[in-house]
């Protein structure tokens, strides 16, 4: 058994969040150090009760199990899970299938299933992002490489935010996870800008394939209350409802989104006009 190392994360309010300085914001919605060497390291929220976590085998196996908060014997049990695959050539057990994951490939895994990765080369291992949140009933396990997402090719240069969307739940079906990736051409910075919220959904974002010493600014906060975080190469950042999520980075980058809550439709959300941000 793979006993995972866990934190949790109390919802915080928009007056709240506009108090606090770099530190408490960090310690509220900054998610450090998901990937160590055989271990699961998950972050509980209480934000539409998502979980995030990394799962990084390199000597063993992983087989994720199931954490005191969530109340049930197996992880799955009353949940859904996407995995996708930032590091090397990984697989993921799925109540026994094998399924190989590729770099930037994802797999959804239906509610009452049990699962347990594995990399193919410890000096290369596999990277498992980890997104889960309650489901209502059990959707069919569902592979997709990054070659079978929708893609979308948006920005431009003249704007700084020339960028690929990959949509990878596009098709599929899900209770409530929306998970997606965007990498940015070089050249480009931002990202979500003009900035969004959807009261419906809450949202997270996962900044990868930033190299040392660049850095990501993520902003967050209410669009006339904003905050930035700094984001270094492979840490998570949680976006409550009320929020925007947008950031510029110092280099290229990419970065996985990944939303639950009330629908998952992609293009519910509510434009913030520029001219109203501050």
């Amino acid at each position: 058994m793979t006993i995972p190392d866990f934190t949790s994360r109390h919802a915080i309010d928009p007056l709240a969040a506009a108090a606090m300085g770099t530190d408490e914001l960090r310690h509220n919605f900054h998610i450090g150090g998901l990937f160590a060497s055989d271990r699961v390291n998950l972050t509980y929220t209480h934000y539409d009760r998502m979980v995030i976590a990394g799962a990084m085998p390199v000597e063993a196996e992983l087989t994720l199990e199931a954490i005191k908060p969530m109340g049930t014997k197996t992880f799955l049990e009353r949940r859904e899970l996407i995995a996708v695959n930032i590091g090397g050539p990984g697989r993921a057990v799925v109540s026994g299938k094998s399924h190989v994951l590729g770099p930037r490939d994802m797999i959804y895994v239906g509610m009452g299933s049990d699962v347990v990765f594995s990399s193919d080369d410890r000096s290369k291992p596999a990277k498992f992002y980890l997104l889960s949140a309650p489901a209502h009933r059990t959707y069919p396990t569902a592979l997709l490489t990054i070659a079978g997402a929708k893609r979308l090719d948006l920005g431009s240069l003249e704007t700084s935010n020339e960028r690929s969307i990959f949509q990878f739940t596009n098709g599929i079906e899900t209770c409530q996870l929306v998970v997606g990736m965007t990498e940015l051409k070089e050249g480009s910075v931002w990202n979500t800008m003009p900035a969004h919220i959807h009261d419906r959904r809450m949202e997270v974002y996962l900044y990868f394939d930033l190299p040392e010493p660049a850095r990501v600014f993520h902003f967050l906060g209410e669009p006339s209350e904003t905050r930035h975080i700094v984001m270094a190469n492979e840490e998570a950042v949680l976006s409550p409802v009320w929020s925007i999520h947008s950031g510029c980075g110092t280099s290229s980058y990419a970065f996985i989104w990944a939303m639950a809550g009330d629908n998952v439709d992609y293009t519910d959300a509510d434009p913030v006009p520029m001219e109203t941000l501050r």
